[in-house]
C-alpha cells in the first residue's frame, strides 16, 4: 500500500489509465475478431470497411502509447496482405 500522498495519487492514476487502456485494447480485439470472421466467410467488401476502421483504431492506440508502434506496423502489414490485396 502506498504511504505518501503522491504515491496514493499515482496509484489512483495508474488504475484509471489501466481501465482506459483496457477499453482500447478490447476494441482492437473485437475489430480483429470481426475482421477474421468476415474474411473467412468471404465477405470482402464488408471486410474492407472493417479493415479501415481497424487500421484507424490501431493508429489511435499507437498514438496514445497503448500499443507499441512496431506491433501496429506488423498488424497493418499483415492486414494489408490478407484483406486489402484480395479486392
Amino acid at each position: 500500500m502506498a504511504n505518501t500522498k503522491s504515491a496514493i495519487k499515482a496509484a489512483r492514476q495508474s488504475i484509471r489509465r489501466q481501465d482506459r487502456n483496457n477499453i482500447v485494447k478490447s476494441r482492437l480485439k473485437t475489430l480483429s475478431r470481426k475482421l477474421a470472421k468476415l474474411t473467412t466467410e468471404g465477405k470482402n467488401d464488408e471486410a474492407r470497411v472493417v479493415a479501415i476502421d481497424f487500421i484507424s483504431a490501431l493508429d489511435k492506440a499507437s498514438k496514445s502509447n497503448v500499443v507499441h508502434k512496431n506491433v501496429v506496423a506488423r498488424q497493418k502489414s499483415k492486414l494489408s496482405k490478407l484483406v486489402l490485396a484480395k479486392a
